[in-house]
């Protein structure tokens, strides 16, 4: 079969690779849509892998069935996560699965930007989900980003009548404003230096917008009866990003990492004023089963409108096409791959 090989991010070469079965408690999904994910470029966190087939953001088709599957048969359209916790260690316990060490070690093979893949049995009982008629193959590439940004809401506390500050309006900046915008009277700040983005923050559902290159605070107090914001994502990995949150964030507030800084980054917190202030500081990484089962339900119900977020469709021999507009951040959202054209 046909499948993306990421060496770096300029130089994904179209491979021919041997095509997965299914063995006992497996299954083989056509992949029919494949997102792009801006984790999936972070070179100086790929590379060590590289090769290798990347893609986490799928949607398919069952093709085949393996030995003792009784949920699922041949034809099922499906969205597959390709992490899953174990449900039973002391993290998953307590409520923080996405710090199980069985999450950090699963996932299908090969990646999403391959024709098929073999879908583990762990990964079928707890991290494959049926797409309901309403839900597009599109639309099921959102199911993990979404679901990301519904625990980091979650996490964070998010709740009506507070204001959420979007530092980054790249796909994971745009996902939490419109599903901030869901939740009701939430005022939403965002920022970017991109003014395209911010004109799509503002699409999606931004009350204000700020350019990045401003003096981002006194901005944001401003537009916010002289406030700072009560939760902050940061959603991109530019250091002065997070500089800029922990200058924004008001009393009793929480700033939370959503994206990360490059390895060996440290971050220095001003700790008296936060202390006195009761001022968080947290982070939110991928998602478990229930934020994927909320995520799904969101699409489905139409409150979270993902289709607009599409940019791009490209073949499965653009994918290094793709890779580069997502890693140049500049007029792509969303790019998704389709591996079956």
């Amino acid at each position: 079969m046909r499948a993306a090989v990421y060496y770096n991010n300029s130089d994904v070469r179209l491979e021919d690779v041997p095509r997965p079965e299914a063995g006992p408690g497996q299954l083989l999904v056509k992949v029919i849509a494949s997102g792009i994910c801006g984790t999936d470029v972070l070179e100086w966190y790929r590379i060590k892998k590289a090769p290798i087939i990347l893609g986490h953001e799928i949607a398919g088709v069952v093709e085949e069935v393996g030995e003792g599957v009784s949920a699922f048969k041949p034809g099922d359209r499906v969205f597959v996560s390709h992490h899953v916790p174990c449900n039973t260690c002391r993290y998953c316990l307590a409520g923080n699965h996405t710090v199980c060490e069985t999450l950090h070690t699963t996932n299908y093979s090969p990646g999403g930007f391959a024709e098929y893949i073999m879908i583990p049995e762990i990964n079928v009982d707890r991290g494959t989900f049926i797409l309901p008629y309403e839900v597009s193959f599109d639309g099921g590439t959102f199911v993990e980003p979404l679901g990301c940004v519904v625990r980091g809401q979650r996490e964070a506390r998010l709740v009506p009548e507070q204001t959420l500050l979007v530092v980054g309006s790249g796909i994971s900046g745009l996902l939490h404003i419109l599903l901030a915008k869901a939740k009701g009277s939430v005022r939403i700040i965002a920022t970017d230096i991109n003014e395209s983005r911010l004109e799509m923050a503002r699409d999606f559902g931004a009350d204000h917008t700020i350019n990045a290159t401003e003096d981002v605070p006194a901005r944001v107090k401003a537009a916010n009866d002289g406030r700072g914001a009560d939760v902050i994502m940061v959603c991109t990995g530019a250091f002065p990003a997070f500089e800029q949150a922990l200058q924004s964030v008001d009393r009793a507030g929480t700033v939370v990492c959503f994206a990360t800084t490059e390895p060996d980054v440290d971050l220095p917190i001003p700790i008296n004023p936060f202390w006195r202030n009761s001022i968080k500081v947290m982070s939110s990484y991928a998602a478990a089963p229930n934020d994927l089962a909320i995520a799904l339900e969101l699409i489905r119900g139409g409150r979270v409108e993902v289709a607009r977020m599409i940019t791009h469709h490209l073949p499965l021999e653009e994918t290094g096409k793709g890779f580069k507009l997502v890693a140049e951040a500049r007029d792509s959202v969303k790019v998704i791959v389709e591996p079956q054209k």
